[in-house]
């Protein structure tokens, strides 16, 4: 019997994300994943060093490399459907639980122990999981200054939303990434010298 795992995580680049809306350049959840891990590592270092936190750096990073897996599956839900109300985010919630089980179902079962966790919240790690959400959404308010920053106001109002989402954890490593790292992505290469 061969184990599938490896090979469905490496269709996470036929997974495109903002489908409902026009993109200047479609982004998929590979590319999304990658962001989102170097995001969490960065916040991560930053609440260790800067904001006396204790977060253990290599699972925020790790939690990032596999939170979007289930939507392999699933596909990615836009945002205004998937927190539409608190039925249908219950019911999507279920679902990612399904296909994050229909995963670990395609692993050996001597490794399933070590990515469980990893691909469905039991609970642990929760300091390190809300690092992982700001970086997140971090990287969808970075997609929407990119988008911006060519001329598409179709991600105006995402920007604001995922900004405000950003603000509103009151993490002070998002914060301090807000003022001191973001202004950045809005340069051009020439610029950011």
């Amino acid at each position: 019997m061969g184990f599938y795992f490896f090979a469905m995580l490496s269709r996470m680049k036929y997974i495109t994300r903002w489908a409902l809306m026009r993109n200047i350049r479609t982004e998929n959840i590979s590319e999304h994943t990658n962001d989102v891990a170097v995001l969490s590592h960065a916040l991560a270092v930053l609440t260790n060093r800067r904001f006396g936190g204790n977060v253990d750096v290599t699972k925020c990073v790790l939690i990032a490399l596999y939170h979007d897996a289930p939507e392999i599956l699933t596909g990615d839900m836009p945002t205004p459907v998937k927190y539409y109300n608190s039925s249908i985010r219950e019911a999507y919630k279920q679902v990612e639980k399904v296909s994050g089980e229909k995963l670990l179902s395609m692993l050996p079962q001597d490794l399933v122990d070590e990515y469980e966790p990893l691909i469905i919240d039991d609970g642990r790690w929760q300091e390190e999981r809300l690092i992982v959400r700001a970086a997140d959404k971090l990287s969808a308010l970075i997609k929407c200054i990119e988008e911006q920053s060519q001329g598409n106001h179709e991600f105006d109002k995402a920007r604001r939303s995922n900004e405000k989402a950003v603000r509103d954890m009151k993490l002070p490593a998002a914060d301090c990434f807000l003022e001191e790292f973001l202004p950045s992505y809005k340069l051009t290469l020439d610029e950011q010298d």
